[in-house]
């Protein structure tokens, strides 16, 4: 997966460690793995505590358009340990949940899909945020 636009993300060092650990439990030729790695080196990071409430973190509920096609998703951001193939959940490795993690409402991402496409995320809301509700111990 290639990001053809990298705008500033925010992930929390709860996520970040948990994240990594992740990581380091998957080998380097899985889809998504490099690209994940790529945006958690880059992102700024902060104490849970401390997250803004518009902030896409884990297990965070978001509202988010996909361009070209247009078409508006709310789903809930898991590990892929908790994906159980439900619509309503994204998996943190896949394209798409790599793009949205860390990002602020109205923060869009681009990147290259498989077929060359460009693919554009745009962030609308945040219905449910762990931080912003307390909920520190998912």
């Amino acid at each position: 997966m290639e990001i053809t636009t990298r705008p500033t993300i925010t992930v929390s060092e709860r996520d970040l460690e948990r994240l990594e650990g992740m990581l380091a439990s998957l080998s380097n030729d899985q889809p998504g793995v490099e690209a994940l790695r790529e945006e958690l080196d880059r992102a700024q990071i902060t104490h849970a505590e401390a997250m803004p409430p518009d902030v896409v973190t884990m297990n965070s509920r978001i509202r988010f358009v996909v361009e070209p096609a247009g078409k508006e998703l709310e789903v809930t951001l898991v590990y892929p340990r908790d994906f159980t193939g439900s619509p309503d959940q994204l998996s943190v490795a896949a394209p798409a949940g790599i793009a949205v993690l860390g990002l602020a409402v109205g923060q869009q991402i681009e990147w290259l899909a498989p077929n060359g496409q460009t693919v554009r995320a745009r962030i609308l809301d945040i219905p449910y945020q762990p931080e912003r509700a307390g909920d520190y111990l998912l």
